[in-house]
């Protein structure tokens, strides 16, 4: 009613402003999550998912074990389609608790308990292993454009930078450091309920607060907009401007949520299930 009062009243330099007053409305849509599949519970605890636009494969980190079981060598990375089904769950094999993914060129890093696991993907074999000093719990990885490979330390509170195969820290002092994102030139950091932004100058912002301190997994899916989740068990929307915005909650199933990947084509957000063994995917509506 309030548009038709404003085209019947006001001139026509209005009707123009109305396409503006509808993309408005349409931009502050609620994001919400459809969930599409969820795997069989063949997964050996997956702890991160990482979507490949070139080959349209999700690869799915499974720890095997114990997490803290460092050097077990039960874990290993799996291979699914877009639509859940399992190709391969023993694609490459005998790494120690992997966890977190990212992948440069023919490339994928993995961060593999106190070391950098890097496969190569056409050979589907570890190429190399690159340690991390002191290192104690490395948990998630992300990588820049210019192939500069960042790891976090959970336990250590600290981000490390991999660069020409050579490791040196490149953060200290962040509390549970854990999801790591490059984007646009700057490093998104999760830290213990908070989501970071650091700069080129290492300058820490703190862009949002107010999460579960167990914040884990992290993507972009719009230029001012993130998916968080929390391992305890809860899934975010979270802007630039801070806003915070539980989407799901599962920690009554005690169903943990953790390091999640994206397709931003289809906007299938994939979320493993640690202890459930298994994967589940969202559409991300708005």
């Amino acid at each position: 009613m309030f548009i038709a009062i404003v085209i019947k009243n006001r001139s026509m330099k209005c009707l123009i402003a109305l396409p503006l007053l509808v993309f408005s409305l349409v931009s502050n849509a609620q994001t919400r999550l459809t969930q599409q599949w969820v795997t069989d519970t063949v997964l050996h605890v997956p702890e991160s998912v990482l979507y490949h636009h070139g080959e349209n494969i999700l690869y799915v980190s499974q720890i095997g074990n114990n997490p803290n079981a460092n050097k077990d060598g039960k874990g290993s990375i799996a291979k699914l389609s877009p639509d859940g089904k399992i190709l391969d769950s023993a694609w490459v094999t005998g790494l120690n608790a992997p966890k977190g993914m990212g992948r440069y060129g023919n490339l994928l890093y993995v961060a593999d308990a106190t070391e950098v696991a890097v496969i190569d993907m056409k050979k589907a074999a570890i190429a190399y292993r690159i340690p991390i000093d002191s290192a104690v719990f490395l948990n998630d990885i992300t990588i820049d454009k210019q192939g500069n490979v960042y790891v976090s330390d959970s336990r250590r509170n600290k981000v490390h930078v991999i660069r020409r195969k050579q490791a040196s820290l490149y953060l200290d002092d962040v509390n549970n450091a854990n999801g790591l994102l490059a984007a646009d030139g700057v490093l998104y950091v999760l830290s213990a309920g908070r989501l970071l932004e650091v700069n080129e100058d290492k300058k820490i912002t703190v862009i949002a607060t107010g999460m579960e301190k167990s914040t884990d997994g992290l993507v972009q899916i719009s230029e001012n907009q993130f998916i968080i989740t929390s391992w305890a068990g809860v899934i975010y929307s979270v802007k630039k401007d801070g806003t915070v915005k539980q989407l799901e909650d599962y920690r009554s199933t005690k169903t943990n949520t953790a390091d999640i990947g994206y397709n931003p084509k289809t906007r299938m957000l994939y979320v493993p299930t640690f202890w459930k063994n298994k994967v589940m995917a969202f559409r991300v509506e708005q």
